[in-house]
């Protein structure tokens, strides 16, 4: 069942390129200390999955290179950044309604700026509505903008006009940003972007665009670094995280590489793709000294037809099988395998009551 991984190859953005929003931050960050007698704060509210918690901590980093000073509660920002999820509704409509509740308080503060970023305004819907509905809302940019976020503040603060960006995708990956974990113990390391798969309900390929993965020796120093920092628990984060591949590594290859590293610490990874678990991907957990027996695979469905109309290439027995090899290589009582309800669809063009449990 499994295609075989071809490698994206994936486009470095240069150290050039880093060092000038280094230095839009630092024109920023001297602009804000003559415009306010103490450095202004700044909250990011996140929506949706661990890869946007991963986004906004970089971005958490660079705010602190502009001069902000993040802070826990709105109510006490200059600042105030949405960072957005469309995978679901009621995630948009969320954000809309905390959106729409900061119109009069932005109409009244002169010095508050409002941000709305991610998923959501990457669909060029979404960024027309937020034109036309959200005038008061200052700062509008997709995924693939957000490297660029010293860049779109620089422009909001010294030209006081909107600024807007949904960028279509570069095929860029970025090494070098800062970054605010807010954590000691635990961290979010992502190793690829994007998906391939299509998957007919799903919006991720367009949103964050087709796959990339980051080189392996970047993800192996920035794992060691953590775990030289003290961190225990380190998940390695992708849209669909084992079909990385880069240099010649797929992931299993690249998981051994991070189970070597020495330390006391824990090592996870989220979210699988059915089609892509392997039994060499199951036997180097099983094998694993730092590698977590837990094993996120999304189940969708169980009638093989409706796999198919959902366009996700594997069948039930396959999963059935990956289940049973899993169990196998490790026993249950020290491996756990989620398909768990947030990752079943109850409902799908086609799909009846009875489809869920037959083949």
């Amino acid at each position: 069942m499994r295609e075989s991984t071809m490698e994206r190859a994936a486009v470095s953005i240069t150290p050039q390129q880093v060092q000038q929003q280094q230095e839009f931050a630092s024109l920023l960050a001297a602009l804000l200390a003559a415009k306010y007698t103490e450095a202004p704060r700044a909250h990011i509210r996140t929506f949706g999955c661990q890869a946007n918690e991963a986004d906004s901590q970089r971005m958490a980093g660079q705010l602190q290179q502009c001069g902000f000073v993040l802070c826990d509660n709105p109510d006490d920002a200059q600042l105030i950044l949405f960072n957005t999820c469309a995978v679901r509704e009621h995630a948009e409509d969320r954000v809309f309604g905390n959106v729409g509740r900061l119109k009069q308080r932005r109409q009244a503060d002169k010095h508050l700026r409002v941000g709305l970023c991610g998923c959501m305004p990457q669909q060029e819907h979404v960024a027309e509505q937020l034109k036309q509905s959200f005038p008061f809302v200052d700062l509008v940019f997709g995924t693939h903008a957000s490297p660029r976020l010293p860049e779109l503040l620089y422009k909001l603060y010294t030209t006081g006009r909107r600024v807007y960006d949904i960028s279509a995708e570069q095929n860029e990956i970025v090494e070098g940003l800062p970054i605010e974990r807010g954590s000691g113990v635990a961290a979010f390391v992502p190793i690829m972007f994007g998906c391939n798969n299509f998957c007919s309900f799903c919006v991720v390929p367009l949103v964050r665009g087709r796959e990339r993965s980051r080189a392996p020796q970047a993800i192996v120093d920035e794992v060691r670094g953590l775990v030289a920092a003290g961190y225990r628990e380190i998940t390695l984060l992708g849209q669909n995280v084992n079909s990385y591949a880069s240099e010649g590594y797929d992931f299993p290859r690249l998981l051994r590489e991070l189970d070597a590293i020495e330390g006391d610490f824990w090592l996870r990874f989220t979210t699988s793709h059915p089609k892509d678990c392997t039994h060499e991907l199951l036997d180097t957990m099983a094998q694993g000294k730092h590698i977590c027996r837990h094993l996120h695979l999304p189940v969708q469905c169980g009638n093989d037809a409706i796999l198919h109309a959902m366009n996700r290439r594997y069948t039930a027995q396959h999963y059935l099988d990956l289940a049973a090899y899993a169990s196998e290589v490790m026993p249950v009582r020290s491996c756990r395998i989620f398909p768990s309800p947030a990752t079943s669809l109850s409902a799908f063009p086609g799909k009846a009551m009875s489809s869920s449990a037959t083949r």
